[in-house]
């Protein structure tokens, strides 16, 4: 019962925080709500007996959203001093985001010490879990895992490409320009009469 309980939960607060990561305006909301997203996600996969996929998702994932957030920041022009401004306002946010990632623990954590939650077996009772997950991985889902990755792959290429737009009034460097010049170019000799400067 519990553990059914618990799948309710994480399913609603995962499905709630995925739409507020959409329909969030403020950027750093959007942040908040998807930590909140992956979190509940890696509860769903402890009840499954996937305990690895729930460290790797927290442990990747969460912390690559910092890295989302600066290709946020870097696209959008988000201004950092009106976002320092606004820091009280985010308490709120904050403080509600933190208390379910801390009830959703808790209740996991029950759930899994309770013996709830359900366990992996793999066919051959030597073959750890991590193994288990490696062979399915790369043998019946090889070619989703194939796909996956290269989805990452274009979206890091669009995110590099958005970023490195011409912007006006910016310094920017000309390899060929630099690699073409010459000494003339970059050198110039004058004379310098004694006991005056170049002023």
């Amino acid at each position: 019962m519990l553990i059914a309980i618990a799948f309710y939960i994480l399913a609603f607060t995962a499905i709630a925080a995925a739409f507020m990561v959409v329909a969030s305006r403020n950027p750093v909301h959007s942040v908040m709500f998807l930590i909140l997203t992956f979190f509940s996600a890696a509860g769903l996969f402890i009840l499954m007996g996937a305990e690895f996929l729930a460290l790797l998702l927290v442990m990747v994932y969460v912390g690559a959203v910092a890295v989302l957030f600066l290709f946020v920041v870097m696209m959008l022009d988000v201004d950092f001093v009106e976002l320092k401004q606004g820091f009280l306002t985010y308490m709120p946010i904050g403080a509600i985001v933190a208390f379910i990632l801390l009830a959703e623990m808790i209740l996991v954590g029950a759930v899994y010490f309770m013996g709830d939650a359900k366990t992996v077996v793999p066919t051959d009772p030597e073959t750890s879990n991590l193994e288990a997950i490696g062979e399915v991985l790369y043998t019946q889902y090889a070619g989703a895992f194939e796909a996956a990755g290269l989805v990452l792959l274009v979206a890091l290429i669009g995110a590099v490409v958005l970023t490195m737009r011409k912007r006006s009034g910016v310094r920017t460097q000309n390899a060929m320009d630099q690699i073409a010049r010459t000494r003339e170019d970059g050198v110039e000799l004058v004379e310098i009469e004694p006991g005056q400067g170049l002023g």
